[in-house]
């Protein structure tokens, strides 16, 4: 979601999400040239056009920041809901000032989104910056996330039909789209998960939350950085190497597009344990030729068998190991509106989360072996130290290390 960094843990009793907003709900506009923030100068004239509201006028609409007003905590801060001098209701995301990351994300967000305009994109209505405060303004709405209308299992009013649903699936890889292809520089995402997705008041989707947006240039292939994002959405080369590029948020689109078909999480470990993980369930029942299995049961009937088949295929497409092998966004977008048909000739399976299942299997195995014979344990490890090859080594490495941090 647009006010969390990673996750947010404790949004499950209130709601929000983010609407556009006239200019005349801000106090002024304007830039600033250096901030310090525990320490931390922070230049920020080269940020245009940036509506800045003052600390008092924010204060002030979230009553001091009340507990009763608070809807949203995360690694890098705090959100509230407030109502702004004009009567507007207003989701306030205030940044700790005691984060480093904080910082870079503050930045990020607001050079990401006040460059752009797109109707499947969220879009800042302004921010406060003075002395150790840092706070992003954005409106409020009451349809939240996909995260908790969708998947949450809450109470949600929401009728989530196949028709509702096919029209967010296009409106997100439209706005990705935009993001990728459109955008001088290409903006990467890095964090297309169901909670970074909301809702306006006629159900069209808007991606949100990029402060681990990354900027880059046509010519330039990938970017190394550091991993950051969510477990269970995050592309095999980027978790693994480091390598980040548009075709990472690719493969996270892909894992999304599963859920939104199947109305479950990507990871659900209540389930049996052949079904917890959506993208490897999709995989075995795609070899099986059941892929209509994998449809929400809750659309009862009311569903195109054919096209949501197709939306699971475009789904697989996309999360393929090999980032070469995925589409680019636009022409995931001509396949969901039925523009190019879908080729799966060529599909490749999803090897490396099968891998990881199977170390993940492996361990457990051992585990047992060690409480019943420790003697027997110990040889078969050295027997394994010896035989393993570093690759597999460093990949299973992290990715449990990625998984344990969604625990």
């Amino acid at each position: 979601m647009i006010f969390r960094a990673l996750e947010f843990d404790q949004l499950e009793h209130q709601s929000y999400s983010v609407m556009t907003c006239c200019s005349h709900l801000f106090t002024k506009k304007g830039s600033f040239s250096a901030t310090r923030f525990t320490g931390i100068d922070i230049d920020i004239s080269e940020i245009q056009n940036v509506n800045f509201y003052t600390y008092k006028e924010l204060r002030v609409a979230t009553k001091g920041f009340s507990l009763a007003n608070k809807i949203g905590q995360g690694g890098f801060g705090s959100v509230y809901k407030g109502k702004l001098r004009n009567g507007s209701l207003a989701a306030i995301k205030v940044l700790s000032a005691q984060s480093r990351q904080g910082v870079r994300e503050f930045l990020t967000e607001i050079k990401a989104i006040t460059s752009i305009d797109h109707e499947n994109l969220v879009q800042l209505y302004g921010c406060c910056v003075e002395e150790n405060h840092r706070i992003l303004v954005y409106g409020y709405l009451e349809n939240n996330s996909l995260a908790q209308t969708l998947l949450g299992g809450g109470h949600s009013s929401i009728q989530f039909s196949w028709i509702v649903r096919r029209n967010i699936c296009i409106g997100i890889a439209r706005g990705l789209a935009f993001l990728h292809e459109e955008v001088r520089p290409h903006i990467i995402h890095r964090d297309i998960k169901a909670s970074n997705v909301l809702l306006d008041n006629d159900l069209q989707p808007k991606i949100s939350d990029f402060g681990l947006a990354k900027f880059i240039s046509p010519n330039l292939t990938h970017i190394s950085t550091c991993v950051a994002g969510t477990a269970g959405y995050l592309a095999p080369e980027y978790a693994i190497r480091s390598r980040v590029t548009r075709k990472s948020d690719i493969y996270s689109f892909g894992v999304l597009l599963l859920e939104i078909v199947s109305g479950r999480p990507n990871t659900n470990r209540r389930l049996p344990a052949e079904e917890q993980y959506l993208l490897t369930r999709a995989w075995n029942l795609y070899e099986k030729g059941e892929l209509e299995s994998l449809v929400d049961s809750f659309l009862d009937g009311d569903v195109n068998v054919e096209e949501s088949i197709k939306f699971c295929k475009i789904g697989l497409v996309c999360t393929q190991d090999s980032p070469q092998l995925r589409p680019h966004m636009s022409t995931v977008l001509k396949m969901l509106n039925g523009e190019k048909d879908v080729n799966v000739k060529n599909l490749t399976k999803p090897s490396m989360i099968f891998e990881f299942l199977e170390a993940i299997d492996e361990e457990k195995q051992k585990g047992k072996a060690e409480i019943t014979n420790t003697s027997m344990f110990t040889d078969s490890r050295k027997l394994d130290d010896s035989s393993s090859g570093t690759d597999t080594s460093f990949a299973t490495m992290t990715f449990t290390s990625i998984y344990d941090r969604s625990n």
